[in-house]
């Protein structure tokens, strides 16, 4: 019924479609050729590039040169002009200083150090002294008078830098301090009234009446004195705050006008003169005051070390309540911040030119002789330490124990970061130390950084 075909039409202009097709061809082809052109032309410019390579490389250095040369020439009228300003204000502080007193006064709120509050603080006072359940009872301190220095007797004294100061400790000697007694005999500096670190008798009486004391030092011209803020007018009243000079860093500061009073004040500092410095070395004579709190200041109870590249900035008396007292212990020191090995530390100390290597490995091969542990902890703490600040009451044990430091110190290098684990784990009498955290430390201080570098001695 349906028709289901379906006609298609055939018709003569069906060829010429497909010639259409057909004749699209050659357009392909030329656009082939441009392409084949351009890349002739890529090929002709490497081929010169090729060619003339030497001659584009010293064109570039050429002007790269009269560039710098440009900079070199501003930088010099810059320098001139600086030159010129200062001249007309010799008082200006140099700008790197400016950088770096940027935390300087800063009071903020204590982000782990649980100090009292303020109106507490005001009527702190001093615990009651307490019977000594320690081991060591009483601390000897040699001198020449009960040890004379015969140089035909002495062996193995392990360095030149024992001195009239220090004493000439032999090796044997070192080895019986590390003995726990009652009673305890020991090199700690002072060892000779020639030995040098001469004090005014002034500033000894001046000393001596310290019940408590908050100490830095400055030698060679080095860093500024920074006035310790924060503190309790309680405080005030009965801590001491002595910073230690030598001649050349009285010279510096008074240049920039920085000169004490008739009573030997700059603020809250009592400035204490130091003549005939013992060592070339001043940053092992700047460990003296550091380590030797107890012989400086003989009827202290307490001291708090800080470092002049920092500005100290909590009541003193809060500090010992919340560092010493609270916990019950007698020594309080920051842990290190990056490492707890003695042994990765003294890498460090290598890589950073702080030490020789030659000196490190004499100490770090004497340590590992003696068994002192890979990562040494303490009480499940660091025992590698940073000792920009240093809390602790002078007892029999901590004097002891600061004074086998320093003469580590003196024996092998001035880094006394790596002789701190040593002693805490040969002498084994100090239970009670508090190895607070970097950012109790933090607390406590601003830090500036080093100013200016110390000169040695001639």
């Amino acid at each position: 019924m349906f028709n289901n075909s379906i006609s298609i039409p055939v018709t003569e202009e069906q060829p010429d479609e497909f010639s259409g097709r057909m004749r699209s061809r050659p357009r392909r082809k030329r656009r082939k050729s441009e392409f084949r052109g351009k890349s002739e032309l890529a090929k002709q410019i490497c081929k010169q590039i090729t060619r003339w390579w030497p001659v584009l490389v010293f064109l570039s250095a050429l002007l790269l040169l009269v560039f710098e040369a440009s900079k070199i020439g501003w930088r010099s009228t810059l320098s001139d002009s600086e030159v010129k300003v200062r001249e007309k204000k010799p008082n200006v502080v140099v700008s790197s200083v400016n950088k770096s007193e940027g935390n300087l006064n800063r009071l903020d709120a204590p982000r782990c150090l649980k100090l009292l509050p303020a109106e507490e603080l005001q009527h702190l006072d001093f615990p009651l002294n307490k019977d000594l359940s320690d081991s060591i009872k009483k601390v000897i301190y040699l001198s020449e008078s009960n040890t004379p220095y015969n140089k035909d007797s002495q062996q193995d004294l392990g360095t030149t830098r024992f001195n009239l100061f220090t004493g000439y400790q032999t090796f044997n000697q070192r080895e019986q301090s590390f003995k726990v007694n009652e009673t305890v005999s020991v090199h700690c500096g002072f060892y000779s009234e020639n030995g040098g670190f001469t004090i005014a008798d002034e500033d000894k009486s001046y000393m001596q009446t310290c019940q408590s004391v908050v100490s830095t030092c400055a030698f060679g011209g080095g860093d500024n004195l920074y006035q310790p803020i924060g503190m309790s007018d309680t405080s005030l009243q009965k801590v001491c705050y002595v910073a230690f000079w030598d001649d050349i860093t009285l010279a510096t500061q008074e240049k920039q006008g920085h000169v004490f009073n008739k009573d030997r004040f700059i603020g809250k500092w009592r400035i204490v003169i130091v003549k005939n410095l013992p060592f070339r070395d001043q940053r092992l004579n700047g460990k003296i005051p550091k380590m030797l709190a107890h012989r400086l200041f003989p009827n202290a109870r307490y001291s708090i070390w800080v470092d002049s590249k920092s500005q100290f900035r909590r009541d003193p008396l809060g500090v010992f309540e919340a560092l010493l007292w609270r916990s019950k212990s007698v020594l309080a020191i920051s842990e290190h911040g990056a490492r707890s090995s003695v042994y990765d530390e003294a890498k460090a100390v290598v890589k950073k030119n702080k030490a020789t290597p030659e000196e490190v490995e004499v100490q770090i091969t004497q340590y590992h002789h003696d068994g002192l542990p890979e990562d040494k902890r303490f009480n499940g703490k660091k025992a590698l330490n940073e000792a920009s600040v240093i809390v602790r009451e002078h007892t029999p044990v901590t004097n002891l124990f600061m004074c086998l430091w320093f003469n580590e110190v003196v024996r092998f290098t001035s880094r006394d970061q790596l002789s701190f684990p040593y002693v805490l784990w040969r002498l084994k009498a100090p239970k009670n130390i508090h190895m607070f955290p970097v950012c109790t430390r933090k607390d406590l201080v601003n830090s500036m950084g080093h100013i200016r570098k110390a000169k040695p001695l001639g």
